[in-house]
């Protein structure tokens, strides 16, 4: 007691009255509570780690040789949640199942989509998807919801079928092609006739086709910081988006006044009416929806049937597909329709595979409008700014090797009952078609589209893959294989298998 008393100051609070002494300790008890909670807050205000960038231009340098790249280059120094500065934006990474969370599930007050998108609106046309409000965006995605639902989609795949059926039959005997530019062109048939509608393929498809191909060149990477640059390619993206609008006008118009019904997105449309007002959809918003549903399902498409084609061409897994194609026709002979596809899983799993692999769409983006909490699943907490764009990669994150086992290998089985890899570490381990509350609408049409081809090419001709096996092309906007994709064929009839 001596020694303490004698330490500077600490007698003034012994010869204190007991009220006095009790009001200082609760002074200095809050006082240490303040600070602990000061130290607290600041800890779970950590912002994400960095990447080193030059001043002023940022992560322009690091984006230019691929955001892919800079992933890689990243993730083991800083993890699965970490910022990039690309000229005036804040770009935050989250990577991985645990992080991404929140990028799946936020409601749109506080991550929405519209204002990283804006380059979009140029090519879909004023008044629709990213250029209204998200009332009035989210009764839009119900059109386009209604529109793919069963009901629809069966229609749907007799349309796929028959342009499956009439495409192939200017294949000769054997001789080779290039995949990749018989997919896109079969793709953008069937695409046509199922959702633009019947008169555009019957009479106007090579002028829309056209006409698509301009607006598809118009969207360029510097379309997403500049999309009114007056550049050449934007000039003709305008001329066709206006063009396209005219034709699209007339069909709609003629449709209105003839009365007549078609199985098709576009006659969908035509019969859909806000609830809100109960208007029905202008001849301006019906055009600027039918170009962005081609635009959403044309590349993804065409992309995932190549891929699929090469991956199965090794031989390595073709097998099972062919077994899986013998038996079903064994059951159901040569018919094809929207229940039969349904049954083929084994040829699901290996389009489900190849989309992991090589998802078209390699970064989904958001706009933060206020501060969020992200843990990793080391345990860490970082608060993202308000005003950060998000970001997500399924090309990255599909190839997680916590998640997949072999992660760049191709293997359809990972998806198989009592394997299931996809589900061992969350909801958000599958994102090729994104997730939660913007999940793809379109996934089960670009399934049955691919299954459709697929099935048919398997049942009537050999197939043989011409190395090298196709690179990734990383510079493309929707990321595809690099140059052509060479195939051997041969005609010839898929036996089925007997019945037991």
């Amino acid at each position: 007691m001596d020694r303490l008393s004698s330490l500077p100051g600490l007698h003034l609070l012994v010869n204190l009255s007991p009220p006095y002494r009790l009001a200082i300790l609760l002074v200095s008890t809050l006082l240490v509570a303040k600070i602990v909670s000061a130290l607290f807050f600041r800890s779970a205000q950590k912002k994400p780690p960095r990447v080193r960038t030059w001043p002023l231009i940022g992560g322009v340098r690091k984006f230019m040789k691929g955001p892919i790249n800079m992933l890689r280059e990243e993730y083991p120094r800083l993890g699965s949640v970490f910022t990039v500065k690309v000229l005036h934006r804040n770009i935050t990474f989250l990577l991985g199942p645990e992080e991404s969370v929140h990028f799946f599930k936020a409601p749109e007050s506080e991550l929405s989509q519209q204002e990283v998108y804006q380059y979009n609106v140029p090519t879909f046309g004023p008044g629709v998807v990213f250029d209204v409000d998200y009332s009035v965006r989210m009764e839009q995605f119900r059109f386009f919801s209604e529109s793919l639902r069963v009901s629809s989609l069966k229609s749907y795949v007799q349309h796929m079928v028959y342009e499956a059926e009439n495409f192939f039959t200017k294949w000769g005997d054997e001789g080779i092609v290039d995949l990749k530019s018989e997919l896109e062109q079969l793709i953008t048939l069937t695409a046509s006739r199922c959702l633009l509608g019947k008169e555009v393929r019957d009479q106007l498809f090579q002028n829309v086709s056209d006409l698509f191909h301009d607006l598809d060149n118009g969207m360029l990477p510097i379309s997403v910081l500049l999309p009114y640059l007056p550049i050449p390619a934007h000039r003709r993206r305008d001329k066709a988006r206006k063009q396209l609008a005219e034709i699209f006008s007339n069909i709609i118009q003629n449709r209105r006044a003839s009365g007549k019904k078609e199985a098709d997105m576009l006659q969908a449309f035509i019969d859909s009416k806000y609830r809100s007002s109960g208007r029905y959809l202008s001849d301006n918003e019906i055009t600027g929806m039918l170009i962005a549903s081609l635009f959403a399902g044309q590349h993804t498409s065409s992309i995932t049937s190549t891929w699929t084609g090469a991956h199965l061409l090794h031989k390595q897994f073709l097998g099972p597909v062919l077994d899986e194609q013998r038996e079903v026709m064994s059951r159901h002979g040569d018919k094809l329709d929207y229940d039969i596809l349904a049954e083929m899983d084994v040829l699901y799993r290996a389009i489900k595979e190849a989309l992991r692999l090589h998802p078209p769409l390699i970064l989904l983006l958001r706009y933060s409008h206020k501060d969020f909490v992200v843990k990793n699943r080391e345990g860490n907490q970082y608060t993202v700014p308000k005003g950060h764009v998000v970001a997500t990669s399924p090309a990255f994150a599909n190839r997680l090797p916590y998640v997949y086992k072999d992660p760049d290998s191709y293997d359809p089985d990972r998806f198989a009952p009592g394997r299931e890899e996809d589900k061992a570490a969350g909801a958000f381990s599958y994102i090729s078609f994104g997730g939660g509350r913007h999940g793809c609408m379109g996934e089960p049409f670009a399934y049955m589209q691919i299954k459709t081809i697929w099935s048919h090419l398997f049942r009537n001709f050999e197939l043989e893959l011409i190395p090298p096996f196709p690179e990734i092309d990383w510079d493309a906007m929707v990321v595809g294989p690099k140059g052509k994709v060479m195939v051997r064929y041969k005609r010839r009839a898929l036996t089925a298998l007997p019945i037991s």
